[in-house]
């Protein structure tokens, strides 16, 4: 059986969400903020349509991409307005996980190749606006993308006929068994539009009633069955929870057999209490919730390993993680690349907040951004001239230089190691 989502769309107009079904009325001013609901309330991804015109709008939509990325964990497909190449790299630099295509325009049509070959089929998603453009297009669209949007309601029995490649159904009704009608269907991943669109929209709710239909509802296919694992004296399976990017232990909890199926099905870490003796939801009244990325278990499979998404503080104390407190060893000498560039980042901080008289930092600061783009430009230059010549510790040498310089841009700009990490995470 597939396995089906709920999938809320969002049309941005003017930096606005708009319903594109009513004339582009305005349903939120707040776009990240409408997304950041829509992720929190369990639904399983979003679909992203930049209704602008104009270039300066455009690019308004792709920094409001960039800005949602940053606040959910579900995956993102986001299209409009692409008219070549350089869209489709825009659009999938901005986090989204697909970018998507709209087939009732031409030059759509003789981009998706291009678009396939460069960023990979499984990066491209088209969008239909009727059943002759599948008719007519289907084997680009089968060779060059791997999900098709469907813009309205259609014959979905006679679509699957024609091709294999997943489907979402935006569609504007609101009846409960329509959307029941559309989830039920061979081929169809998931249904967006004004139903699952809704602010009030009670996603778990409606996923019980899709169980009960016999439409299997989740965020993640569970290879194992909870009653596989062993579990310790009191029933229990201990959880250690990391920082998917970094690895970073976070914590440790545990999870009896009512949390590790609720985790599965809302993709949102699950525990049980020991001291409340109830499950409960990391994250519900903190807003820090953790985001499934992978659940391991281990050889004796006595142990869960969570991957996760961590939004905010771990610990209850406010830390990032719960293990903040040596014992044993010196913490400070483990050479971890991040943790010294955010030191290095920290210090230039430090000298720009508490100038130090001789500090070659704050000379930087005082002369202005001039001065440190220049050195910048210096550096940079130094460290290619480095790279022509035999010696490779001259490079290593430059390399240092000209990071520094450029920590203290970033300091300068107000950026942090967070935000270049992010933004080469989407890319």
């Amino acid at each position: 059986m597939s396995y089906k989502r709920l999938t809320p769309c969002i049309f941005i107009s003017d930096g606005k969400a708009v319903r594109w079904f009513d004339d582009n009325e305005v349903i939120a001013e707040d776009v990240v903020g409408l997304a950041k609901h829509y992720n929190d309330k369990g639904a399983d991804e979003l679909i992203i349509f930049d209704l602008s015109d104009e270039d300066e709008e455009h690019e308004e939509s792709i920094g409001l991409m960039k800005k949602i990325n940053r606040v959910i964990s579900i995956p993102m497909i986001a299209g409009g307005n692409i008219r070549r190449l350089e869209d489709v790299k825009k659009i999938l630099y901005s986090g989204a996980k697909r970018a998507m295509l709209n087939f009732s325009k031409e030059d759509s049509v003789k981009l998706v190749e291009d678009a396939s070959k460069r960023f990979g089929k499984e990066r491209i998603a088209v969008s239909l606006n009727d059943f002759d453009a599948l008719f007519k297009q289907q084997h680009i669209i089968d060779e060059n993308s791997t999900e098709i949007v469907f813009m309205h309601r259609l014959d979905l029995n006679s679509v699957m006929n024609i091709t294999d490649v997943p489907c979402v159904v935006v569609t504007d009704t609101m009846e409960q068994t329509e959307i029941l009608k559309i989830l039920k269907c061979d081929g169809i991943k998931g249904v967006s539009g004004r139903f699952v669109s809704s602010s009030d929209m009670d996603f778990d709710g409606f996923k019980e009633i899709c169980t009960e239909e016999g439409i299997q509802m989740t965020s993640f296919e569970c290879m194992m069955e909870f009653s596989e694992f062993k579990l310790n004296e009191n029933g229990l399976l201990p959880v250690v929870v990391q920082h998917y990017k970094t690895n970073e232990v976070l914590m440790v909890a545990y999870m009896d057999e009512e949390a590790f199926y609720h985790t599965i099905k809302s993709g949102k870490m699950t525990y049980y209490s020991r001291s409340r003796k109830q499950q409960w939801v990391k994250g519900e009244t903190s807003g820090h919730f953790q985001y499934v990325k992978s659940l391991i278990i281990d050889c004796d499979k006595d142990t869960l390993l969570a991957k996760v998404d961590q939004i905010g503080a771990a610990c209850h104390t406010g830390n990032p993680t719960c293990f903040f407190q040596p014992v044993v060893g010196d913490t400070i000498t483990e050479k971890n690349p991040l943790k010294i560039l955010e030191s290095v980042y920290d210090t230039i901080i430090d000298r720009k907040e508490h100038p130090k008289e001789g500090s070659y930092t704050n000379y930087l600061f005082d002369k202005g951004l001039d001065k440190i783009l220049k050195k910048v430009g210096e550096e940079a230059t130094e460290l290619v001239i480095a790279a022509k010549n035999p010696n490779p510790e001259e490079v290593k040498y430059e390399m240092s230089d000209f990071l520094y310089h450029a920590m203290v841009l970033m300091v300068e700009r107000g950026v942090t190691w967070d935000d270049i990490v992010n933004e080469l995470a989407d890319r």
